[in-house]
């Protein structure tokens, strides 16, 4: 598979985009994972796929069927279905290929989005009357699960995930004049780089920049602390996020896809 079939970005450095991808395992990194054989396989109940699915970081040495009949038996067990994340980085190169012929549908293009640079950032101004609250780990699980419509479960499995990270996250709420919360987002510093997750703007509040204002601001944070690259990932048909995601400058750096037997809703 070449760099240009994976969806890695042309201008870009390969080995920045490569530990991009690191962080991003280390910020969705859950309790409930194991490796096997050169997969690192995650099976946390929470809504995230990134921290329930099986990321391939090396080749291994056992034949693929057999550590696919392996990972079915798992996911069963834990009661949640079976996820491929696919990446340019994922190995071997034909990987896609023999899970394709093995019946597992391809779903969700993502992208992850760079930016090379926070020391240039645009002004940010928060709405009139508007302001940051910072948020616990449970309270930031439980504001953006309470957004999206997850449940108890996944809302407990996301704070359990972010209280016990590798990396650390700051959560913030978008608070309006009164007093109630608007939107949410939060980051992950590691080293230079910092990582944009979870922002959401309540569906009443979408159309007025509040995401936009609420990004540029946890940009701000990060680069007062030293981050220097910023990264996130957005589903690729939310055309909405990217467009203001490029108004920050934010550009494509590569993408990657699941793979989950044919049929599953997940």
């Amino acid at each position: 598979m070449s760099n240009d079939e994976a969806g890695m970005a042309r201008g870009l450095d390969s080995t920045l985009l490569s530990r991009i991808e690191d962080a991003g395992l280390n910020a969705s990194a859950p309790p409930q994972q194991r490796w096997l054989d050169g997969w690192l396989v995650r099976f946390s109940p929470g809504k995230a796929k990134r921290a329930r699915c099986i990321n391939a970081v090396a080749p291994g040495r056992m034949p693929t069927a057999d550590k696919l009949a392996l990972c079915r038996a798992l996911y069963r067990e834990a009661g949640l279905p079976l996820y491929f994340r696919m990446t340019p980085f994922s190995l071997p190169a034909d990987l896609d290929a023999t899970l394709e012929a093995s019946a597992l549908a391809r779903q969700e293009d993502t992208r992850v989005m760079v930016r090379t640079r926070v020391d240039d950032l645009p002004r940010s101004v928060l709405p009139r009357g508007h302001r940051l609250d910072r948020l616990g780990h449970h309270g930031f699980a439980e504001l953006v699960g309470g957004f999206r419509g997850s449940s108890l479960a996944e809302r407990q499995a996301h704070g359990e995930r972010l209280a016990q990270s590798p990396v650390s996250f700051e959560g913030f709420a978008l608070v309006d004049p009164s007093g109630a919360p608007v939107a949410c987002g939060q980051f992950a510093m590691e080293a230079e780089l910092v990582g944009l997750y979870d922002v959401f703007t309540a569906p009443a509040f979408r159309g007025h920049g509040l995401a936009r204002a609420l990004c540029a601001e946890l940009l701000g944070i990060a680069r007062k602390q030293g981050s220097g690259v910023a990264y996130l990932q957005v589903d690729a048909d939310n055309a909405p996020a990217r467009s203001v995601y490029r108004s920050l400058g934010f550009i494509d750096g590569y993408r990657y896809h699941y793979r989950t037997p044919a049929g599953d809703p997940g």
